[in-house]
């Protein structure tokens, strides 16, 4: 009998725009222990911290528990694929050489029990804000990361974390736009269009919008946004013959 694969993303751990951050990081890790004797891998797609940048010798202070819990998984033989989303690509190694994760920066194909996964955070996929692209294309940019590493941590840190709360804030309820349809949904016209030419994919598996999306998109191929880790506590889960959208609620039994 097949273990578990399980998908999530978009906890954004420290980020100073979510009061309940302890809070909310002890329900991941709840969670990620819930599941550790039934899961052959794990997959964050992407947006886990809210900041991350490492330094030769620093990493971000807090997400002990999560760390923790990373670690224990990988010692126990799980696979923990970690998806560098677009405010946690500053990683450099220490995620995988402490914790044991897999990193990943660019989206992966893969097959899994015989069926074949798209899987990615999502950004910079079919969005057209020419600002967010330049930025996208500014933090990916190897010079411009050394150029930033070149700072005190104290400075980085602090304008990192008060930039990702001020994106936050500034939207209402602190919450993404809600699902806008097929003909105009980004990732959903972007991945219509990649189909075209990758047909052989059975499932497309994003994060970065927090919403929750499970769509058809031919007989075949199925797609899915699956939420977050901030309010609604979504995953994706695959036991090798029926993949399911769940929300993890405190008590229940879980899949």
């Amino acid at each position: 009998m097949n273990k578990n694969i399980y998908f999530l993303s978009d906890a954004h751990l420290g980020s100073l725009a979510i009061e309940h951050g302890r809070m909310q990081e002890r329900r991941i890790v709840r969670f990620l222990d819930s599941i550790k004797h039934k899961a052959a891998a794990i997959y964050l797609l992407g947006d886990m911290f809210d900041f991350w940048n490492e330094y030769r010798y620093v990493v971000p202070k807090g997400f002990t528990r999560f760390l923790g819990k990373l670690s224990e998984l990988t010692d126990m033989g799980v696979e923990v694929h970690f998806f560098t989303g677009n405010h946690d690509m500053w990683t450099y190694g220490y995620l995988e050489e402490e914790c044991g994760v897999i990193v990943h920066y660019k989206p992966l194909t893969t097959e899994i029990y015989g069926k074949v996964f798209y899987l990615a955070h999502g950004d910079g996929l079919g969005d057209p804000d020419n600002k967010f692209k330049l930025l996208r294309y500014l933090f990916h940019n190897r010079t411009c990361q050394k150029l930033l590493n070149s700072i005190h941590p104290r400075w980085t840190m602090a304008v990192g974390l008060n930039w990702a709360k001020h994106s936050r804030i500034k939207r209402a309820d602190g919450k993404e736009p809600p699902y806008m349809g097929e003909d105009k949904e980004h990732l959903v016209l972007w991945t219509k269009e990649y189909m075209k030419q990758h047909n052989d994919i059975d499932f497309f598996i994003y994060g970065h919008r927090h919403i929750e999306l499970d769509l058809m998109l031919s007989r075949k191929t199925r797609m899915m946004i699956i939420g977050d880790w901030i309010w609604q506590y979504t995953y994706v889960v695959f036991d090798g013959e029926h993949i399911f959208l769940e929300e993890y609620v405190e008590g229940e039994s879980q899949p």
